[in-house]
């Protein structure tokens, strides 16, 4: 195992609760200053500038000054990546007698050090995560255009033409991935937002409609007022015209 990657000096930074608060309240692409950090950790200036210090010094934060103040923001898109990725993974590896159901559930409360524009929309690895993301899931489950057994998803034959109708083809899709449509875990909703393939083509469709934009180097995504109206109604059927 000589090339594996050593993770256990980021594992180490992270696992202390005050300072992963902190890496959540920067989770939007958005850069605090010590005073701010500090009052979001239940912190004072001097302990979180400490902690601040070490998460630096282990580049997970990049620093700029702004006159007398420092400003903190994540270092890179990966670091916003790995955090959201483990907190997924700790609602997918909870005992299955407590966890969550991959079914429509009522959503608990939402980490409040999490910026509420990250918890609305974001990016969850190449899909579309958040509040948004969780109801569309389940919008497309009540209209039938996808199944779910357990934690398998399929396609329904209904869903499969209205997605074509919205210019998502399904079997185009089977050649980008080995899942098409897959329950990913959402870590701030407890339930579920679509993942695979299908999951990507959605995003991607809702972002070049317009729909959805990304300001700055953030994860989390802006959503437009076309947006607000269409996503919510994209589950309806659309009358086709006969061939």
């Amino acid at each position: 195992m000589e090339h594996a990657p050593c993770i256990s000096q980021i594992a180490a930074l992270l696992a202390d609760p005050k300072r992963s608060a902190m890496m959540w309240a920067l989770m939007d692409g958005s850069a605090r200053q010590t005073e701010e950090l500090a009052l979001l950790a239940g912190l004072s200036p001097s302990s979180a500038s400490a902690h601040l210090g070490r998460l630096s010094a282990g580049g997970l934060l990049k620093v700029e000054p702004r006159g007398r103040k420092r400003f903190f923001r994540l270092a890179a898109p990966e670091i916003a990546a790995a955090i959201e990725a483990l907190a997924s993974a700790t609602i997918a590896s909870a005992p299955r007698e407590i966890a969550p159901a991959l079914k429509r559930t009522t959503p608990t409360a939402k980490p409040q050090a999490a910026p509420s524009s990250l918890l609305r929309a974001r990016f969850c690895d190449d899909h579309l995560g958040g509040t948004l993301a969780a109801d569309l899931y389940q919008s497309l489950l009540d209209a039938g255009w996808i199944e779910q057994v357990e934690q398998r998803v399929a396609v329904t034959l209904k869903g499969a033409t209205q997605l074509a109708s919205r210019g998502v083809f399904i079997q185009a899709l089977a050649h980008r991935k080995a899942q098409v449509a897959c329950a990913c875990p959402d870590w701030s909703e407890r339930r579920p937002h679509m993942g695979g393939a299908l999951g990507a083509a959605l995003l991607q469709l809702f972002m070049q409609s317009g729909w959805l934009t990304l300001p700055n180097d953030s994860r989390a995504l802006q959503l437009t007022a076309a947006g607000l109206r269409e996503i919510h109604q994209f589950a309806r059927e659309t009358e086709l015209e006969p061939a």
